[in-house]
């Protein structure tokens, strides 16, 4: 058995990095995430003996715990090395529990960057376990799990089977059904704009706006205001009354942390949040540059610290000097101040060293990992070149009482805009590029066109990810590792979709929205979340102990717990209001319930009155019925009873189902005997033996879905092919075409992004 000191890291990928630099004086073996974890068929909390977790072997790692145990083998030294944070804390405190032994030494090793300086210095310099740390992840596992495991069998009970509710997710769900429930209600505004194209002595004709009327802010708020202003503009005399200009120096941002990345990344990259985390973390822990070279290219990417190590700033400087020339450069690195309760653990994100160019290294990444890295790389670099100087010039002309202004911009000085351009930055810049002449106080123009415009004001708009990202970190909801986790849970469970790039929420988000607020309104609250967000992270710095932030917390939420378990309306049962009068017996209210196929609306006076409707809510959030289509009767019978059977619409589409219902319940797919053409593939869906057949949509486009539907939801629109994914393990790819590339083989996992080509 093996006496060699052991390093014990959460990745396998990091494995082939650290033995590259260790070399063969220590053993290297990864837990390949956690091995312990709480329970998944019981609450797993003593919640009568001071909330003592219940661990246990996660299922299917008892494998990886063997390996361990046989790596350890006689050695006295283990150096614990999970990602730097605090679930990668929790890691090496349950490894360390499988692996003590009397006469055994534990280290912890934090590696921020994987080089060869930083993990010779880290491992030079290790620290003891940080129990604060580790109690701060224990005591969120433990809330969510106290609110997760108690509240979702709530929401079984009165709405639906499978349901869960969290105690972030269920605010991030809530933020959403707020902000659409805003745009319901809004009611646009008319007003009016009239903008004058002027022409000086020399070019270039522009255009100024109206934006006073004897100095104060004109409001034009119809047609009748706007032609009435441009009757009195239309013979007056356009004079320049003031030139105002100045020079503006705009300072470059602080490198990403990790929720700027996110949100950078979606907007420039059109990448998820979920993906970006997934390629910074293959590029934190090491891509080969060479045969048998492996190098971590940025340093760790869960962080919410702008905080830069000096040597960094320097190199970064020799770069720009290198690069762009010494007037790019800085005399003395920049440094970014971090905002009030921010962890500073780690640095901001960054390149391990600037020196790595993304052309340099261009052949050895994905084009999903260049452009993640580049994106990384100049961001940085930017941040410690020199202010771009602006020139900004605003005119002021003025037409009897009336005061129009222009404003425009040009670079005097591009410094770090040279490089890098955020997406805010760009709107900024185009929004004052226009040209201005060279105008002087009291120069007469002459008016080319008056332009009077109808606009409405605008509802707030909808979250994309960048935004929603962006609405958690300024609200304190949740932490740099878990955004990307919350954004992906929400979709997942069905609450919220993504249409064109924004967040709505569904109909099955608002119930369970509305439901929880108003049985926990305290709970799944912005400012309490938020508060304790702020108390988990004084427990990480031993300022507050997690068993008093447990018990402030159990007491006032199982008060509330009982009281929804009796009061909590169920939707299964006796249903949500609507304040509609049924309009078959005209007597009871209609009620929204759920049942197997979704939402309906039902007449509270069932089983007397069967009235029952689909229904959706149109752009007001108003309620209104999908009728039945008598067109849907087919001329298919029943097996079971010989009535007809009709066309439905449920939760995964359309289907076939008795037209003799509550009575007979027989449903079948609309595809008999699995319709449309074989394609000579199983299912690739989880517990289903159907098979896959070719399709046409409504709109007759082709398609590819389960012969089993309605029962198996599986559907593609483009060909899957049975071939797992080498990748990411996807059990099938997918045919596809594009001008670009012509025919290959693509894994339809978007988080992947695996192509084969021939």
């Amino acid at each position: 058995m093996s006496d060699k000191p052991l390093v014990v890291v959460e990745s396998p990928t990091k494995v082939r990095t650290l033995r590259k630099y260790l070399g063969s004086d220590f053993n290297v073996v990864a837990t390949v995430g956690h091995i312990k974890d709480l329970p998944t068929k019981e609450i797993g909390i003593d919640i009568d003996n001071g909330f003592k977790p219940k661990y246990s072997n996660i299922k299917g790692k008892q494998k990886v715990i063997s390996n361990l145990r046989k790596a350890a083998g006689n050695t006295s030294e283990i150096y614990l090395a999970p990602d730097p944070d605090r679930e990668g804390e929790a890691i090496a405190w349950h490894t360390m529990e499988v692996l003590k032994k009397k006469g055994r030494n534990f280290h912890r090793v934090l590696f921020h960057e994987l080089t060869r300086n930083a993990i010779k210095k880290a491992m030079a310099s290790p620290e003891p376990l940080n129990k604060a740390k580790y109690e701060a992840q224990q005591a969120r596992r433990i809330l969510d799990r106290l609110v997760g495991y108690q509240v979702s069998p709530l929401l079984w009970k009165k709405v639906k089977n499978g349901l869960s509710a969290g105690r972030v997710q269920s605010v991030a769900v809530r933020i959403i059904c707020e902000r659409e429930r805003a745009i319901q209600q809004f009611v646009p505004r008319e007003y009016w704009s009239i903008t004058a194209r002027l022409e000086g002595a020399t070019p270039p004709a522009f255009e100024a706006k109206l934006v006073k009327h004897n100095g104060k802010k004109i409001d034009l708020p119809d047609q009748q205001a706007a032609d009435r202003v441009v009757a009195e503009l239309r013979d007056g005399r356009f004079q320049v009354d003031k030139v105002a200009k100045k020079t503006v120096r705009r300072n470059p941002q602080p490198p990403f942390i990790t929720s700027k990345l996110q949100q950078e990344a979606i907007r420039k990259l059109r990448f998820s949040a979920k993906k970006t985390m997934v390629i910074a973390q293959q590029l934190y822990e090491g891509i080969d540059l060479g045969p048998g070279e492996p190098v971590g290219l940025i340093t760790y990417m869960r962080t919410d610290s702008t905080r830069i190590a000096q040597e960094a700033a320097e190199e970064a400087r020799l770069l720009i000097e290198q690069t762009f020339g010494s007037e790019y450069a800085l005399e003395k690195p920049r440094f970014f101040r971090n905002k009030k309760k921010v962890q500073d653990a780690h640095e901001a994100i960054r390149p391990t060293s600037v020196f790595n160019t993304p052309e340099k290294i261009a052949s050895h990444l994905t084009p999903d990992q260049l452009a993640l890295y580049r994106l990384i790389w100049q961001r940085f670099v930017a941040s410690q070149m020199g202010a771009a100087l602006i020139d900004q010039k605003t005119v002021s002309i003025v037409s009897g009482p009336y005061t129009f202004s222009v404003s425009g911009s040009t670079v005097k000085f591009p410094g770090f805009l040279a490089l890098y351009r955020s997406e805010d930055e760009k709107v900024s810049l185009e929004k004052n590029k226009q040209s201005l002449p060279n105008l002087q106080k009291g120069d007469l123009l002459r008016c080319l066109k008056l332009n009077p415009k109808q606009h409405f004001t605008q509802p707030p708009p909808r979250f994309s990810e960048a935004s929603l990202v962006k609405e958690l970190e300024e609200n304190g909801i949740g932490r740099p590792s878990t955004y990307a986790t919350i954004l992906s849970t929400i979709r997942d469970k069905g609450y919220v979709i993504l249409e064109k790039g924004y967040f709505r929420p569904t109909e099955l988000g608002f119930i369970v929205n509305d439901l929880l607020v108003e049985n926990f309104p305290e709970i799944f609250n912005v400012d309490f979340t938020a508060a304790m967000e702020d108390q988990l992270d004084k427990v990480e710095t031993a300022d507050l102990q997690a068993l008093a932030v447990l018990e402030n917390f159990y007491g006032p939420f199982k008060e509330r717990l009982d009281k929804a378990s009796e009061n909590m309306v169920s939707v299964k049962g006796v249903g949500l209001p609507t304040g509609l009068k049924c309009p078959m017996c005209r007597d009871n209210e209609l009620r929204i319930k759920i049942g197997k196929n979704g939402h309906f609306l039902s007449c509270s006076g069932f089983p007397e009155c069967t009235y029952s409707r689909d229904y959706i809510r149109n752009e007001k959030g108003a309620i209104e019925t999908v009728e039945i289509n008598q067109d849907a009767r087919t001329d298919k019978t029943c097996p079971d009873c010989g009535k007809p059977m009709v066309v439905k619409r449920g939760k995964y589409g359309e289907f076939l189902a008795c037209s003799g219902y509550p009575d007979c319940k027989h449903t079948e797919s609309l595809y008999a005997n699995g319709g449309g053409k074989p394609i000579g593939m199983d299912c690739p869906q989880k517990d289903c033996d159907g098979q896959l057949v070719e399709k046409v949509s409504k709109r007759g486009k082709t398609f590819y879905g389960c012969n089993r539907y309605p029962e198996c939801n599986f559907a593609s629109w483009d060909k899957p092919v049975p071939a797992a994914c080498p990748q990411c393990g996807n059990p099938y790819l997918v045919e596809k075409t594009t001008k670009k590339l012509g025919a290959f083989l693509a894994c339809p996992n978007r988080e992947c992004g695996y192509r084969q080509l021939d």
